[in-house]
């Protein structure tokens, strides 16, 4: 069993997983009525990986006997279209996540919760990768130089993207 201090952390990161995807759900619509359905897409790929992600938390408070306690969601703040711009945000948010993340770790040692730690862990080789993957959009929006052609093309590519995790909540490790 972990500790209510522990627990309260975990339901604050769970309801920080599922604003993210409702902040890319939100995102994926913006990209979507400006044309992008490539990068809404990709955006809506993230909505699939963030949900993952509170299910795992959400599976894994379950698993150490303690309670999840959901809280209401504000409306996500999508105020760009702008691709390049909505892309900033994404890794800006993203780091975010991370240092979220890093704190949980964090705090999981200073309370010699191994358990704990070792299941935070994972979500920080998962942080590596979300930065990387909007900083690559970043540098490839820059290598091409933002023509039209080149956000055609570069908007066909995201959306080659298929979700690398279960799409359905029931397929999530202990989601029960």
């Amino acid at each position: 069993m972990i500790s209510r201090k522990i627990a309260d952390r975990i339901n604050e990161q769970i309801n920080r997983e599922m604003a993210s995807a409702y902040l890319y759900l939100g995102m994926s619509a913006k990209m979507a009525e400006k044309g992008y359905h490539g990068a809404a897409k990709w955006l809506l790929s993230q909505y699939h990986e963030e949900m993952f992600h509170a299910m795992k938390f959400y599976g894994y408070l379950l698993d150490q006997g303690a309670s999840v306690e959901l809280k209401t969601l504000p409306a996500p703040e999508v105020k760009t279209s702008d691709f390049k711009e909505l892309f900033q945000k994404v890794l800006e948010h993203e780091k975010g996540v991370t240092k979220s993340i890093v704190e949980l770790l964090a705090m999981a040692k200073a309370e010699n919760d191994y358990a704990t730690e070792i299941f935070v862990q994972w979500y920080v080789g998962e942080q590596v990768e979300e930065e990387k993957n909007a900083s690559e959009i970043l540098q490839n929006l820059d290598l091409l130089g933002g023509s039209s052609q080149a956000l055609f093309l570069l908007n066909i590519e995201l959306g080659k993207r298929v979700p690398e995790v279960a799409t359905s909540f029931l397929e999530v490790e202990g989601a029960h």
